[in-house]
């Protein structure tokens, strides 16, 4: 478990990755991983089955979590 200094709401930004630079809200904070889901930042394109609630399937896109250690608190965010 790490301890982490970034809250559910915060603006954050991607300091190493393919995302580097780029800015978002934290959606979702996992601490017994170390990581972070970001609004916008490290996103996945993912296959859904055809169900009730959407018929014909197809891709959504979804964020993935990021390693806490690679990202920070926007410098107006403090």
């Amino acid at each position: 478990m790490v301890k982490c200094k970034i809250k559910k709401g915060d603006v954050v930004v991607a300091i190493a990755g393919d995302d580097k630079g780029k800015s978002g809200k934290v959606i979702k904070v996992l601490p017994k991983k170390g990581q972070v889901i970001v609004e916008g930042l490290r996103v996945a394109k993912k296959s859904i089955k055809p169900s009730d609630k959407d018929p014909k399937g197809g891709f959504v896109n979804k964020e993935m979590p990021i390693n806490i250690s690679n990202v920070k608190k926007a410098e107006g965010d403090k």
